[in-house]
């Protein structure tokens, strides 16, 4: 009778904790949050959830390096989690997730650029100093011919692209954020959103024509 009784205690819990679960799956992001920060990991899990794979392609397009969007994607969460306390409702969930990722991937991008260029005293025709920039190696993109974003050559155009192009053209064309949503997350006045879209869209093109004549961005 006991271990009947332990059955049927066992099945009403685990019913009852798919219940819960599956209340939690229909939830919005804000009120996930909220419950997250009310000490619900399994909210936090489901937020995790439902953005590792859209912040994988945001951060890869930006950096172009797998490995490192890895550790740049756990440190996101981690930082939401560190910064829970602080998010309020007022903010989109994902506005302010993606204003934590861009920042760190802008952040590697500013140490990799420094890593990149190396101040080299050199002096012209006209006995002026000037930088000469190396090329890194480090990166190529048929490295990552297996990453999420599958097109090799759309990704190494994105990488031959201004990072501040780069940034809104992926938040928009492989992310679909609104515009307003991108300008809150860059920190941007509007038209200095659509501007920067519309000609990084255009050098991609151009980068792309040869190569990838199929290649057609979102629509404005």
């Amino acid at each position: 009778m006991a271990v009947l009784q332990k059955k049927i205690v066992t099945k009403t819990s685990r019913s009852a904790a798919g219940k819960r679960q599956s209340a939690l799956a229909e939830m919005t992001d804000e009120d996930l949050m909220s419950q997250f920060q009310a000490g619900s990991v399994a909210a936090s899990n489901i937020l995790v959830e439902r953005y590792s794979e859209r912040l994988t392609h945001y951060l890869y397009g930006f950096l172009g390096d797998m490995r490192r969007c890895e550790d740049l994607l756990q440190e996101t969460f981690l930082r939401v989690y560190r910064n829970r306390h602080s998010y309020r409702r007022i903010a989109k969930f994902s506005t302010w997730l993606y204003t934590i990722a861009g920042n760190l991937a802008r952040s590697e991008y500013r140490k990799r650029k420094r890593r990149r260029l190396y101040s080299i005293q050199s002096v012209n025709r006209d006995n002026e100093e000037y930088e000469m920039q190396l090329p890194d190696e480090s990166f190529s993109p048929d490295k990552h011919a297996e990453s999420i974003i599958q097109d090799k050559y759309i990704q190494q155009a994105l990488d031959d692209i201004p990072a501040s192009f780069r940034e809104v053209v992926v938040l928009r064309d492989v992310q679909q954020l609104a515009y307003d949503e991108i300008a809150e997350i860059t920190g941007l006045p509007m038209g200095t959103v659509k501007s920067r879209i519309n000609r990084g869209r255009t050098k991609l093109q151009t980068l792309l024509k040869d190569v990838y004549p199929f290649y057609e961005p979102a629509p404005a």
